[in-house]
Formats: C-alpha cells, sequence, structure tokens
C-alpha cells in the first residue's frame, strides 16, 4: 500500500472517539451495573441476574437486523456514518433514564429497570454496529484495519479509565449524600460527551470499501454466507469464550472488592506511609490501573502482531493473561499490591485481544467476499457484535446466579459460601472459559499469508470489473 494511499492520522483518531463514547457506557455495564443494580437501585441479585441475561440475550438477537439494514442503506454520507448522526442524542438521553433510580416500589422499579436498560441497549445497537462495521470499509490494507483497530481500543481503554476513576467518587460528590441522584447526574455528563464524540467521528471520517457493484443479494443469501464463513465462525466461538472470561469476572468484581477485600490498610511509597484505604478507593485503583496497563497493551500489539501474526499474537498474550487471572484464586484480601501487580499484568496481556479479533474479524468480511463475490460488512461485524452480547449475558447470569445460590444479600456481612464464590468468579471459573477460547482459536485458518492471496485476489478482480482501487 503506497503511502498516498495511507488514511490520515487525524481521520484515524476521529474513528477512535466513537469507541471512546460507546465505552463510557460499556465499561460502566462491564464493571459498575450489577453493583448498581444490586447496592444503589435497589433490586436483588437473583432479579439482576434474571434481567440482564434476558434482556441481552434478546438484545444480541437485534444485532444482525441492524448490520443487515445497515448493510442495504444508501446515504450520501455512506452506509454506517449516518446512524452515528442519528442516533447519538437518543443514546445520551436513554443513558440518563437508565441510571436514574424512580421513587417506585419493587416492582415498578423492576419494570423501569427491564424498559430503560433495554431502550438503552437496542440505541447503542443502533449506534454501535454501523461504527463498527466502519473498520471494515475505511480501508482495505490489513496492516491499516489493525492500526485503526488498535486506535478504537486505546480509545476505548481511555473511556474504561475514565469511568474506572472517576464514576463512583463522582457520583458520590455529585449526589451529595444521595448516591442515586448522583448516578443520575453522572450521566447526563456522560451523555454530553457522547453526543459530541460522535460528532468527531461523523463529520471527520470516510467510507472507502464498497461492496462489488454487480453484487445482488438478499436476507436468506447474507445469511447462508455468513454461516458457511469458517473462519468468522470460528472467531465467533472464540469470541463468545473469551468475553466469558472478561464478563464472569468483571460482573463480580466491585462485589468482590466490596465484600471479600473491603477496607485496607496499606503502605504507599511517597504517600505518608500505612493508610487506610476504603474498598471504593481500592477497586477504582485496580480499575484504572488496570485500564492504563490494558491502554499500553495495545500501544503495542501492532508492532508485536506484524512480528508474530495476529493468531500467534492472540494466543501467547491470551495464555498470559489467563494463568494471572487463575493465581486470584490463592491471595489473601490484605495482598492488595498483589492484587494490583496481578491485575496489570494480566490487562497488558488481555488488553490487546479485543483489538486483535476485530482486526481479525475484517479480514473475514475479506474472506466473505473472495468465497461467494458478495460483501456484508455489516452483517459481520453485527453478528460478531452478537457474541459479545450474548457472552456478557451468560457472564453476568453466570456470576450472579452463583452468588445468589450462595446466600449474597446487598449490604450486609457475607457468609463464608459467598466470600468462596466471589473467589472462584474472580479465578479459576474465568480462566476456564480463557482456556477453551485458547483451543477455538487455534482452529482459525486467516494467517497473514493467506489474508496477502485473498487481499491480492479481490484487489484483481475490481481492476478486471473496472471498480476504483480501494484504499
Amino acid at each position: 500500500m503506497s503511502s498516498e494511499n495511507k488514511l490520515p492520522l487525524t481521520e484515524k483518531i476521529s474513528y477512535g472517539f466513537g469507541d471512546f463514547a460507546s465505552c463510557l457506557y460499556w465499561q460502566t455495564f462491564m464493571v459498575y451495573l450489577t453493583f448498581f443494580y444490586t447496592d444503589v437501585f435497589g433490586i436483588t441479585a437473583a432479579a439482576t441476574a434474571a434481567m440482564l441475561g434476558t434482556s441481552r440475550s434478546l438484545d444480541a438477537f437485534f444485532d444482525p437486523v441492524v448490520g443487515m439494514i445497515a448493510d442495504r442503506t444508501k446515504t450520501r454520507w455512506g452506509k454506517f456514518r449516518p446512524y452515528l448522526l442519528w442516533f447519538c442524542v437518543p443514546m445520551a438521553i436513554a443513558g440518563v433514564l437508565t441510571f436514574t433510580t424512580p421513587n417506585f416500589g419493587d416492582t415498578g422499579k423492576l419494570v423501569w429497570a427491564i424498559v430503560t436498560y433495554n431502550a438503552l441497549m437496542l440505541i447503542y445497537t443502533a449506534i454501535n454496529i454501523p461504527y463498527t462495521a466502519m473498520l471494515g470499509v475505511m480501508s482495505s490494507n490489513p496492516n491499516e484495519r489493525t492500526t485503526l483497530s488498535s486506535i478504537k481500543f486505546i480509545f476505548a481503554y481511555a473511556a474504561g479509565m475514565v469511568i474506572s476513576a472517576t464514576l463512583l467518587p463522582l457520583s458520590k460528590t455529585l449526589g451529595g449524600g444521595n448516591e442515586q441522584r448522583g448516578w443520575s447526574l453522572a450521566f447526563v455528563i456522560v451523555g454530553v460527551v457522547v453526543i459530541a464524540s460522535f460528532l468527531i467521528v461523523f463529520f471527520n471520517t470516510k467510507e472507502r470499501v464498497s461492496p462489488p457493484k454487480e453484487q445482488k443479494t438478499s436476507v436468506g443469501r447474507d445469511l447462508k454466507d455468513l454461516l458457511t464463513n469458517g473462519p468468522w465462525l470460528t472467531l465467533l466461538a472464540t469470541t463468545i469464550t473469551f468475553i466469558l472470561f472478561v464478563a464472569v469476572r468483571g460482573s463480580v468484581t466491585t462485589h468482590y472488592f466490596k465484600y471479600y477485600v473491603g477496607t485496607q490498610d496499606v503502605s504507599v511509597p511517597f504517600f505518608g506511609g500505612i493508610k487506610s484505604y476504603s474498598f471504593e478507593w481500592i477497586v477504582s485503583a485496580f480499575n484504572t490501573s488496570g485500564q492504563l496497563a490494558s491502554l499500553a497493551g495495545v500501544f503495542a500489539v501492532p508492532f508485536f502482531a506484524k512480528k508474530v501474526g495476529r493468531k500467534v499474537a492472540f494466543i501467547s498474550l491470551f495464555a498470559i493473561a489467563v494463568l494471572t487471572t487463575a493465581s486470584f484464586y490463592v491471595l489473601d484480601p490484605k495482598q492488595v499490591w498483589w492484587l494490583l501487580g496481578l491485575n496489570l499484568i494480566g490487562s497488558a496481556t488481555g488488553g490487546p485481544l479485543s483489538a486483535l479479533i476485530w482486526a481479525m474479524y475484517a479480514d473475514t468480511a475479506d474472506y466473505g467476499e473472495w468465497k461467494s463475490g458478495r460483501r456484508a460488512t455489516g452483517l459481520i461485524f453485527s453478528a460478531s457484535i452478537f457474541s459479545q452480547k450474548e457472552g456478557w449475558a451468560i457472564g453476568a447470569a453466570v456470576g450472579l446466579g452463583l452468588l445468589s445460590l450462595v446466600g449474597f444479600k446487598a449490604n450486609i456481612e457475607q457468609n463464608a459460601d459467598t466470600l468462596q464464590g466471589l473467589r472462584l468468579l474472580m479465578s479459576l471459573i474465568p480462566a476456564g472459559f480463557g482456556i477453551i477460547s485458547i483451543v477455538l482459536v487455534m482452529f482459525y485458518p486467516l494467517n497473514e499469508k493467506r489474508v496477502a492471496e485473498i487481499g491480492a485476489d479481490l484487489k484483481a478482480r475490481r481492476a478486471a470489473a473496472g471498480e476504483p482501487e480501494q484504499a
């Protein structure tokens, strides 16, 4: 790919703002949503598990529909960009309503939670799937896609750091003693940032890769192409188990620190010796430092993947992340520095995995076009996001379901069975899902050489058809 055809740096950076916006919500979903519903909003762990498991599964099935609609969208702005303009404001409004606690009884609050959370997730789907699909149409070059995907996740982890470091303290400050009010006001601020971020993407990016001009397709044919795309199916299974690795742990992380670790006396060099730190401070430091380590990993992964290949990079990094996660089982609550240190290693190696996966999904879109002569980028990415949401649905259900079975009740001292459940959910259970994911990705067939061959063949086909060269 010649230097003049490379994407401008300003466009790459602008694209990253979309994941910054999305991950202000997604990071909240990962590490604080279950805590919000059980300890702030005020519904039981069992009800939360059932609601999240059902809602995320239903929403996940909406993803391919959005993908197919986006593939068939034709505007002067392209197929995918207009969705960012259309849905950024509704997304911000739905976010505020989701994190607002009404003065209702238990049944009324549960209905409110179901309606507002599902509305937010449907709007999130309508904007995030087209945004993610842009990764497959901004450039046809594998290296540029890896760079774009890495920038995307740099912004994602930056948003994760913002949420991890500020959400609990910010909601406490804004609430002035009313935690429920604080959460609602915090998401007013989040909503304003989200609108601005998506508009930056909309006004500063372009779509360059188009389906073949002679392409004729239908919903049935698109689905058949998808379900016969072997590399995509392998990545789908890998993604589900990878998300389970992350989701099971993430759904109970705040509970783990509140009830298992608690307030601890920690010696912090250069900060006055031993001081007592509440669980809010410790979990915020844990999540924020983990996001920072993930960010560092994402910066490094394009260079590492270019040397060894994306598949090898994925397997080797994931193996380290699984090992550090499993080791949490043997840690004592007082070993705060070990908790933070091992999390840094696990995050630095586990953080880049998402960037690698999404770059590989763009390759499966090329493979699908090479195999069938038809391109359905939106469907490829939407069905892939489906696997993420389904993984999170199962992960939250497993985490909170197990806690409920062992007697968890919010805001009381937990029994020994509950504490043991928290230890397992932070260590051995997610590590098991990670091992399965590593085994699955070993069967992924698109190495760097194969991707280059497919890219060259598609380029030749377009040239023969008289289509312009794509960046």
